[in-house]
């Protein structure tokens, strides 16, 4: 809690945002509007930082979160988890790198990073939410 914040809903929240931006940025350069596409991918990258920080924070003090569902769901849920982890891990590097490559003017090396960036970030995003509503509001633990 930060106040009266909920962290792991503002994390969604923040989540949400990412998503809706990314998809803003990618119709932004698809129509050729390279500033509006800039801005917006700024942005992004400030809600990721963002993410980052909160998420460390959160997760340094209260750890992670345990999934309490069972049957059916639990191998679904870790099959994601584990889909996101390694996409969050990919990402890690490659959002900045992308994102640099495009800031320096270094655009043919921004577009051949963003094919791969781009995607797999909105996985991230998106696989996130949905993690956080099996965790946090479908399948809370219920503790011993």
């Amino acid at each position: 809690m930060l106040g009266d914040v909920h962290l792991p809903s503002l994390l969604a929240v923040i989540n949400l945002a990412t998503i809706i931006v990314l998809a803003v940025g990618y119709v932004m350069i698809r129509r050729g509007n390279k500033g509006a596409h800039r801005k917006v991918m700024i942005c992004a990258a400030v809600l990721g930082v963002a993410f980052m920080v909160i998420y460390l924070t959160y997760h340094l003090a209260a750890g992670l979160a345990k999934f309490g569902g069972q049957g059916f769901i639990r191998p679904i849920y870790f099959t994601l988890l584990t889909a996101h982890i390694i996409a969050a891990t990919i990402a890690a590097p490659l959002v900045p790198y992308t994102i640099f490559r495009g800031l320096a003017g270094h655009y043919e090396q921004h577009r051949r990073a963003a094919r791969w960036a781009w995607p797999i970030w909105f996985f991230v995003a998106s696989s996130g939410i949905i993690i956080y509503v099996m965790v946090m509001l479908i399948w809370p633990d219920k503790g011993p």
